[in-house]
């Protein structure tokens, strides 16, 4: 029975069901297995099956999860024009539209087209900008931080780690503790109450 390979269908049910249960890397034995292996990078390929480790408040530990990589038009056809815009075209919202500045309650601000834990209410604060300002995200695995110099300008882009959405900037001019400033779109964030998290 040796010679006999199971169908393709068969082995990336079985690795799918593998990666939605653990969330972790596969055994070494399908990685040993020369089949198993090149149908295991095709399929992680095709449905962008990267792990990262994000923060998970609920949970209050670090958690390994897939990484979400859609296409323009996948994002598009899932998101509203002005949440298309700001998180996939790098658009930015009018000053003082938003009003997540009026949440008083404790919770989280997660990202709008993923769900990732971006910034708890406590590290808000009134920059006087019109945007969304926190002086930290809810722990460095759960956003990128990259060199942004598309108007000329050298700025530090902030992106939500998991799903790559364009959040807004981070800035060295914000209260102490750290000092930044995350100065962030209101239509990328979506607020969950802590008593509903």
């Amino acid at each position: 029975m040796a010679g006999i390979l199971p169908s393709a269908d068969v082995i990336l049910g079985l690795v799918e069901l593998y990666l939605l249960v653990y969330s972790q890397p596969l055994p070494l034995f399908l990685y040993n297995n020369h089949w198993c292996y090149i149908i295991l990078l095709i399929f992680r390929e095709r449905l962008g099956m990267t792990n990262i480790q994000i923060y998970d408040v609920k949970q209050n530990k670090v958690v390994t999860v897939g990484k979400i990589e859609k296409s323009y038009a996948e994002w598009k056809n899932l998101l509203t024009e002005d949440v298309f815009d700001i998180t996939t075209n790098r658009g930015t919202e009018p000053p003082n539209t938003c009003l997540l500045g009026e949440v008083k309650e404790s919770g989280v601000f997660k990202c709008v087209r993923c769900g990732t834990d971006l910034f708890t209410n406590s590290a808000k604060f009134d920059s006087g900008t019109g945007w969304p300002s926190y002086y930290e995200p809810i722990s460095p695995l759960n956003v990128i931080e990259k060199n942004d110099n598309i108007l000329g300008m050298k700025r530090t882009e902030v992106l939500c780690a998991r799903c790559n959405s364009h959040l807004g900037h981070v800035f060295n001019d914000g209260p102490p503790p750290t000092g930044k400033r995350y100065c962030i779109n209101g239509l990328a964030l979506k607020f969950v109450s802590e008593g509903k998290l």
